[in-house]
């Protein structure tokens, strides 16, 4: 298993594109959590948690700690997208590997946009 590991970050490291897609989205990531956890404050009152276009009432309050989800999200989805991305560059070769990480990068951004939404609907001051 930790020769499967190491034979794969050296492939990973020779094939530069791809070290950098991988990167770049652990770097997405990394900066999520970090705007995450400065922007969720504790508060005694229910924060805004999700929206949703079905039911009576348009916005789910919930506590604070629950906004904190939105950070470890993002943390997972990039570390798992890198695992897959290696995964799929020895499996089924380079092309597949690049696209599955441009999607990973696609997903943390939309993850960035909803949870900026969110956040910014009501804000404690």
């Amino acid at each position: 298993m930790k020769k499967t590991i190491q034979e794969s970050f050296i492939l990973l490291v020779a094939n530069r594109y791809l070290l950098i897609l991988c990167s770049a989205l652990l770097l997405l990531a990394f900066s999520f959590v970090i705007y995450i956890g400065f922007k969720v404050r504790p508060s005694d009152l229910q924060l805004v948690s999700h929206y949703s276009a079905f039911g009576v009432t348009h916005l789910y309050r919930d506590q604070w700690f629950y906004l904190l989800s939105f950070g470890l999200f993002g943390f997972f989805v990039a570390l798992i997208h890198v695992i897959l991305t290696v995964k799929l560059f020895l499996v089924k070769g380079h092309s597949l590997a690049v696209a599955f990480a441009w999607l990973g990068i696609v997903i943390m951004l939309l993850a960035w946009a909803t949870s900026f939404a969110v956040l910014n609907v009501w804000s404690p001051s």
